[in-house]
C-alpha cells in the first residue's frame, strides 16, 4: 500500500518546505492548508501541509510522521497560500511571521472552543413514576417538570437560580437518569453584548441618489462580470458611501460568495458591524468581527466560524484581510488612505495593497473607499488600473460644513501670550451648548503639553532611551515618553539650575479638556485617547453616550477623525492644525490636508447644519486653503506636480532599509558599509540615499541608521536585495529591516 505525503511547512524560522508521512488515522480528513504537529530534531513545532507529493525527497521509510493534525479545518486557503508566498518575496518578510499573521495564536495552540455543560431530561417519564417521585422528593419533582417544559438545555446554575434550589436537587435527577448533563459549544460573539443597543445604528433602506445609483450600478457590473477589478470609491463625507457598499454585499452574497470589509481603526468596527447586522442578520448570514482587540476565545470563536464557512462575511482592522475564508467575492478597504493599514512590525504589509492582490488571486472585486484617497490610488486611476466612482454631494442634499481658518498669530498678539481655544471657539461652544448641539474638539496630541522646559538655562525635559522630549501628563503627574512608555515624576524645579520658573510647552488632550471644564463649566466634556480607553469596551460605552445626546463636547485624538457618524454635531474644531504638516516627511502635506477635511467631516451630517473652526498660525499654508475650500483636485495638481519634480511615490517605489544597535559607531560603520557593498553590485536601476541618522536617532535605546532605495519595481528589487543581503557579514549587535513603502518616515 502506498505511503501517504504531505510536504509541510514549518512555523519556526525554516524557510524550506519538509515531507512527512503522513498517519493512516488522519489521511480522511488531512486537506491542503491545514495545521499539523511535526517532529523537527528533538522537538515538536507546527507547520501548515502545502503539498501531497506522489514522491518524497527521501524514500518514505527514512520520513518522520506527522504527530497531530491541530485543526479540523484547513488554516490556509488555496488563495492565502498564494497571498503567503508573495508577500514573502515582495515585503521580504519571512514564512514565520507572515504564518503568525495569518494564523491566530489561539487556533495554532490548539485551543478548543468554549463548553458549557447543562442539563436536559432523559427521555420519558410515566405519570405513575413522576407521582412516585413527587411523593419521595418533592424538590426534585419540582425541577424535573421544570426542565421538561423547556424547549432547550439549560445551564444547572441557571435551574437552581431560577428554582431557589440547591445543586444536591439537581445531581440527585442526575444520579436517577432522570437528567443527563451534555456539553453545548458557547460561542463567544463579539458585541452581542449589553452594549450592543449603544452601538446601534439605525438600518434604514434609503433610495440611491443619482450619484449612488451610478457607483452602484458601477460596481455590480464588475461583481457579475465575475473578474478581479479595483474601483476607487471617492466620495465627500456623508455622501453614503456606506449604503453603496451595502448594496454591493447583498450583490455579493447573494452570488454565494463571501467578503471582507476593512476599517482603519478597531474603533470603527462597532458601527460598522452593526449596520451590516442590521441590514443582514434577517437574512440569516453570520457576520464576525475580526482584530487585535479580540480575547483569545473570541478570535478562535471567530476563526472557527469562518474557516467552516458558517460566516460569510468578516468586518475588522487589517488583520481580517487574512480571514480563512473561501471563494472571496468582495474586498473593502474604507477610509483606504489612513497610515493605519500598514503594519509597522513584520511583517511590515500595507492592508490596502495586500486586499488589491488577494482580490486578483480570487478573481474578485476590491472597494477602496474614501473622501480623501491616496495619491496612489488616484494615480492608479489616472493610468487606468483603477475605475473611479465618483460622489460630490452630501445626501438628501445636506450642505458640506462651512469652514472657518482662525489665525492664531492674532489670538497670541491680542490675548497677550499663548491660548488653548480662540475667542470664536469658545463662543461657538457656548452657543452650540444652549441650543442642545455637540460638539467635538481635535488634537492630533495626548497629554497635557508636549514638554517641560526651563527658559533660564535651556533645559528640556529628554527622555534617556529616546531622542525626544518626554510629554507632560498632568494627572498623573509624570513626564512620559510616547515612544518607549518611560516615566518620571514632573519637576517643580529646573534639575540643572534649580530655577522654579520652568514651563510647559505645547497642547495636548488634557489641556484641551482642563481648559473647556473651566470656561464651559455646565458642560459635560468627555475626554477619548490612548490614556483614558484602557478599559475594554469603554470607548463604545463613551460613543454610545454622545450619540444620546448625554455628552455635549468630545475632546480626542485620530481616533475620533474619521468614519464616526453622529448626526447631532454641528461644530467641530481643529485646535492645533499644524501638528502634522511640520514633520520631515514627504507626505505632511497630503496628511494634513487629509486629516482637515476628515475631522471637518463629522460635522452636519444630520438634519442641521455643521461649522468648523480651524486653529493655526500657518493659516495660508496650502493643505489648509485647499481643505477650507474643499479644492480636493486643486491640492491634488500641486502636490503631483510637487511629488513628480522629486520623483517620489506615486511615481517611484519607496524601499526603507533601517540599521539599528545600542553602539552608534558600529551602526553607521554597518550601514556604510552596508551602502558600499550595494554601489559594487548591478543593481543600476536602482537610486540609493544615505547612509544618515534618522529623524529621531535614538529609540529605546537602539541608534538608528536609515538608506532609502528608490525603484519603479519592488517585485524585482527586492530579492535582488534580499540576496546581497545574505552575502553580507552583518554584525549580531546590529539588526538591519527592510520596509517597502513605509508610511512614518521618522
Amino acid at each position: 500500500m502506498a505511503v501517504k505525503l504531505a510536504r509541510v511547512l514549518p512555523i519556526s524560522g525554516f524557510e524550506k518546505l519538509l515531507d512527512y508521512r503522513v498517519p493512516p488515522t488522519i489521511e480522511n480528513t488531512l486537506k491542503l492548508g491545514c495545521l499539523v504537529r511535526i517532529p523537527i530534531r528533538n522537538r515538536q513545532e507546527l507547520g501548515v501541509v502545502l503539498e501531497f507529493p506522489e514522491t518524497g525527497q527521501f524514500p518514505p521509510e527514512k520520513l518522520k510522521q506527522i504527530t497531530q493534525q491541530v485543526m479540523e479545518y484547513p488554516a490556509l486557503t488555496p488563495d492565502s497560500t498564494k497571498l503567503m508566498n508573495w508577500m514573502h518575496d515582495y515585503y521580504g518578510a519571512g514564512y514565520e511571521s507572515i504564518l503568525e499573521t495569518f494564523i491566530p495564536a489561539a487556533v495554532r495552540k490548539g485551543m478548543g472552543q468554549k463548553l458549557e455543560k447543562q442539563i436536559v431530561i432523559n427521555g420519558p417519564f410515566s405519570a405513575d413514576e413522576f407521582e412516585k417521585l413527587n411523593k419521595r422528593a418533592r424538590k426534585q419533582a419540582v425541577a424535573y417538570q421544570f426542565l421538561r417544559d423547556q424547549i432547550k438545555p439549560l445551564k444547572k446554575s441557571l435551574v437552581v437560580k431560577r428554582l431557589r434550589t440547591s445543586t444536591s436537587v439537581i445531581d440527585g435527577l442526575i444520579e436517577k437518569g432522570l437528567v443527563k448533563e451534555v456539553s453545548e459549544v458557547i460561542e463567544r460573539t463579539v458585541y452581542d453584548d449589553e452594549l450592543a443597543e449603544v452601538d446601534e445604528v439605525e438600518d434604514q433602506v434609503f433610495d440611491l441618489t443619482e450619484e449612488q445609483s451610478r457607483c452602484v450600478a458601477s460596481i455590480e457590473k464588475s461583481i457579475v462580470a465575475n473578474k478581479f477589478q479595483v474601483h476607487l470609491l471617492h466620495g465627500v463625507t456623508g455622501s453614503g458611501k456606506t449604503e453603496i457598499y451595502l448594496r454591493a454585499i447583498d450583490s455579493v452574497i447573494k452570488a454565494g460568495k463571501t467578503v471582507i470589509f476593512l476599517v482603519p481603526e478597531v474603533a470603527l468596527t462597532p458601527q460598522t458591524v452593526s449596520r451590516l447586522r442590521g441590514r443582514f442578520d434577517r437574512f440569516d448570514f453570520k457576520t464576525v468581527v475580526w482584530h487585535s482587540h479580540l480575547s483569545s476565545g473570541e478570535r478562535l470563536d471567530a476563526w472557527t466560524s469562518l474557516a467552516s464557512g458558517e460566516a460569510k462575511v468578516v468586518v475588522g482592522a487589517r488583520s481580517a484581510l487574512f480571514a480563512p475564508l473561501v471563494n472571496v467575492g468582495l474586498i473593502i478597504v474604507d477610509e483606504e488612505h489612513e497610515p493605519a493599514y500598514k503594519q509597522e512590525e513584520t511583517p511590515r504589509y500595507h492592508a490596502r495593497d495586500v486586499a488589491v492582490y488577494r482580490s486578483k488571486l480570487a478573481n474578485a472585486v476590491c472597494v477602496l473607499g474614501s473622501a480623501t484617497p491616496s495619491l496612489e490610488s488616484l494615480y492608479n486611476v489616472s493610468t487606468k488600473k483603477y475605475i473611479s466612482d465618483r460622489l460630490f454631494k452630501r445626501v438628501d442634499n445636506r450642505l458640506m460644513p462651512t469652514v472657518h481658518v482662525i489665525d492664531m498669530r492674532q489670538e497670541f498678539i491680542s490675548q497677550k501670550g499663548a491660548v488653548t481655544l480662540s475667542r470664536r471657539l469658545v463662543n461657538e461652544l457656548r452657543d452650540r451648548l444652549e441650543k442642545k448641539e455637540q460638539s467635538i474638539l481635535f488634537i492630533n496630541r495626548r497629554g497635557y503639553s508636549r514638554s517641560m522646559i526651563c527658559p533660564e538655562c535651556g533645559w528640556v525635559g529628554m527622555c534617556k532611551h529616546c531622542s525626544i522630549p518626554m510629554t507632560f501628563h498632568r494627572k498623573a503627574g509624570k513626564l512620559v515618553c510616547h515612544l518607549c512608555a518611560a516615566e518620571e515624576e514632573a519637576h517643580n524645579r529646573c534639575p540643572e539650575c534649580r530655577s522654579s520658573k520652568i514651563k510647559w510647552k505645547g497642547t495636548g488632550t488634557q489641556k484641551v479638556e482642563e481648559v473647556i471644564k473651566q470656561v464651559l463649566p455646565h458642560a459635560v466634556v468627555v475626554r477619548i485617547d490612548a490614556d483614558t480607553m484602557q478599559k475594554k469596551n469603554l470607548f463604545r460605552k463613551i460613543l454610545g453616550d454622545f450619540r444620546r445626546g448625554r455628552i455635549d463636547i468630545l475632546v480626542g485624538t485620530q481616533m475620533i477623525a474619521k468614519g464616526l457618524d453622529f448626526p447631532n454635531v454641528t461644530l467641530v474644531g481643529l485646535i492645533d492644525a499644524d501638528i502634522s504638516m511640520h514633520v520631515p516627511d514627504f507626505r505632511a502635506h497630503e496628511r494634513t490636508f487629509q486629516l482637515l477635511v476628515q475631522v471637518a467631516g463629522r460635522a452636519g451630517r444630520g438634519d442641521l447644519s455643521g461649522e468648523v473652526l480651524v486653529q493655526s498660525f500657518t493659516p495660508s499654508a496650502g493643505p489648509i486653503q485647499y481643505a477650507r475650500r474643499e479644492d480636493f483636485d486643486g491640492f491634488l495638481d500641486e502636490e503631483l506636480k510637487t511629488r513628480k519634480e522629486h520623483e517620489y511615490p506615486p511615481y517611484r517605489n519607496l524601499i526603507h532599509h533601517m540599521f539599528r544597535g545600542m553602539n552608534p559607531e558600529k551602526v553607521e560603520f554597518y550601514a556604510e558599509q552596508w551602502v558600499k557593498h550595494l554601489e559594487k553590485s548591478d543593481l543600476n536601476w536602482l537610486e540609493i540615499r544615505g547612509p544618515v541618522p534618522a529623524p529621531i536617532e535614538k529609540i529605546k535605546d537602539y541608534y538608528r541608521y536609515q538608506v532609502w532605495y528608490f525603484t519603479k519595481n519592488v517585485s524585482k528589487t527586492m530579492p535582488a536585495l534580499l540576496e546581497l543581503r545574505e552575502k553580507f557579514p552583518m554584525s549580531e549587535d546590529v539588526i538591519d529591516v527592510f520596509d517597502v513603502n513605509p508610511v512614518n518616515l521618522v
